[in-house]
C-alpha cells in the first residue's frame, strides 16, 4: 500500500466513508480512531442509528488500524455487539487498537463511544496480511 501518507491518504479517499460521512481522526501503527455524526438520514425506523451505520464506523477503524503499516490486510471475521443507542446529532467515535499479531494474522477490538465517552458498542475483526 505504500508509506504511511500514502496509506493516510487512500483511508482518508474511501468513497464509502465519504458517502456515510465518516473521518478518519487518528492513524499510528496498530492503531486508528474515526468519527461519525449521526444524521437522520443514518437513522432505522425505530428513529435510532442503522446499525449498518454503526458497524461500518467500526469496520472503518479496523480497516485503517489493520492496513496502517503500509501492508494489505483482508477481514477474515468481524462481529459487533450493539450496547446502546444514541440520538441524531450525537458523534460517534470509534477506536480500533491491534491486541494480537500473528505471522499472517491480527486481531483488532474497536470501541465505539459517544460524546460522553460511553460505550455504545465494541467490535472485533480478524484479518488476514496479504504481504
Amino acid at each position: 500500500m505504500g508509506t504511511p501518507d500514502d496509506v493516510r491518504e487512500r483511508i482518508e479517499n474511501d468513497p464509502y466513508c465519504e458517502t456515510l460521512g465518516i473521518q478518519l481522526v487518528a492513524l499510528e501503527s496498530g492503531y486508528a480512531r474515526t468519527t461519525l455524526r449521526v444524521t437522520e438520514d443514518l437513522q432505522n425506523f425505530h428513529g435510532t442509528p442503522h446499525g449498518g451505520a454503526v458497524y461500518s464506523l467500526a469496520d472503518a477503524a479496523f480497516a485503517a488500524a489493520s492496513n496502517s503499516r503500509g501492508d494489505t490486510a483482508v477481514a477474515l471475521e468481524t462481529n459487533i455487539s450493539y450496547l446502546e443507542a444514541v440520538d441524531v446529532g450525537c458523534v460517534l467515535t470509534a477506536t480500533a487498537k491491534e491486541t494480537h499479531v500473528g505471522n499472517r494474522t491480527a486481531e483488532y477490538e474497536v470501541v465505539l463511544t459517544d460524546e460522553e465517552d460511553e460505550r455504545i458498542a465494541t467490535f472485533r475483526g480478524r484479518v488476514y496480511r496479504l504481504g
